[in-house]
């Protein structure tokens, strides 16, 4: 492997020249085996890269991350897809390995932010996972291998220049980090923090149950997190991200934004949604964007015309009983945030979302009032201790 990588260009074009190197001029752990990322590339590769690495390894099934702008837009584990999920993933028509179905599932967390994703791969990337990065939007992947047939399947995707990324899988970076900003250097104990069944422990709520599916959920979610610029909250749900609030300025706006998302995830396995009559022409992109202007309560009339353009027969918008009706069933979901609730509204946002299980550090000093609002719901809350902010 080589002691440096030059990239296309830094975070914007006129940013150059930009290269990857190692401080100390050892190998990078990383080899390109087609295309030139760019700086943001290699920004979403190494930040997704050990979030699939932790995954797989708290919860002993293959993972993947969809990555956008140094945030997962959608993280999962290989739990078996339903006929309902199927069809509101676009995947009806493959045969999936495990890993396959872990992209599937990161993929299919908020379609329309993956749109252009940088993909992380637990595991070596097989033909079914490439047969499915092929036909999507995507930047680029990084994994610990490639087979041949995964190789020639991902090698022609942007006329070739596709990148592709192998890392050593065995690399474990050095535990003080830094980093340059405006001339200074700042220097920090790597997060090196991996969540475990230690980390669920300490249940505050009067309901104590927690279940496996539950405490997979949960660590889910909590590895996404960590990966999340802040203040960030995540939903999980059948070892997925199914709502990523990243980035706001107060807890509440994560719990919305996450939430909001998550309604998304739901209401696309409406049995109207899943039976929409697509005009041929119609291609999977546009489709993802006249779903999601379908599931939007507010269009002006013009975009409603251009919006019925796209069907063979236009179908009838939901109403807004039909829509709490259908999102009265989702239920179980599993939220993590990267630090405390100051407020008891978090909680009530969270819960018309179907959260029946949230850990978060605690320490607030409104904590008392916070616990009071789960023990409403009759929810389950652990109070971790741990903050997992990052930036």
């Amino acid at each position: 492997m080589a002691t440096q990588m030059q990239m296309r260009y830094g975070c914007n074009p006129h940013q150059a020249p930009a290269r990857c190197y190692r401080r100390d001029g050892g190998e990078l752990p990383l080899e390109v085996l087609n295309g030139a990322p760019s700086y943001i590339n290699l920004m979403d590769a190494l930040n997704s890269w050990p979030l699939v690495r932790e995954l797989a390894a708290a919860t002993g099934l293959p993972a993947a991350a969809s990555f956008k702008h140094v945030s997962p837009a959608g993280a999962a584990v290989a739990v078996p897809l339903s006929q309902e999920l199927r069809e509101s993933y676009f995947v009806d028509d493959m045969d999936l390995s495990p890993l396959a179905t872990a992209y599937a599932r990161a993929r299919g967390a908020d379609r329309l932010a993956s749109f252009g994703d940088w993909i992380a791969l637990s595991e070596t990337v097989d033909g079914p996972t490439a047969a499915l990065i092929g036909r999507e939007v995507s930047d680029g992947v990084i994994a610990p291998a490639y087979t041949a047939e995964a190789l020639a399947l991902l090698r022609p995707k942007k006329d070739g220049k596709y990148p592709i990324l192998a890392i050593d899988p065995d690399y474990t970076p050095p535990l003080v980090e830094t980093r340059d900003v405006f001339g200074l250097t700042l220097e920090q104990r790597r997060n090196d923090f991996v969540p475990g069944d230690e980390f669920l422990a300490n249940v505050v709520t009067r309901r104590q149950d927690l279940p496996p599916a539950a405490r997979r959920d949960l660590l889910v979610a909590t590895i996404a997190v960590k990966y999340t610029q802040s203040n960030s909250v995540c939903l999980a749900l059948d070892g997925q991200v199914i709502g990523s609030g990243a980035g706001q300025q107060s807890r509440v706006h994560c719990v919305r934004l996450a939430a909001s998302k998550a309604d998304n995830w739901f209401l696309r396995q409406h049995p109207r949604v899943r039976g929409m009559r697509f005009a041929p022409q119609v291609r999977r992109a546009e489709r993802i964007n006249a779903i999601d202007l379908y599931l939007q309560e507010e269009a002006t009339p013009a975009e409603l015309q251009a919006w019925e353009a796209n069907f063979e027969e236009v179908p009838a918008r939901l109403t807004a009983a039909e829509r709490r009706a259908w999102l009265d069933g989702l239920a179980g979901v599993a939220l993590s945030s990267d630090a405390f609730f100051p407020f008891r509204d978090s909680v009530d946002r969270a819960r018309r979302s179907g959260v029946e299980y949230l850990v978060q550090a605690g320490g607030s000093l409104r904590d008392d009032l916070v616990v009071a609002a789960a023990d409403e719901y009759g929810m389950v809350m652990v109070c971790s201790g741990v903050r997992l902010f990052t930036h």
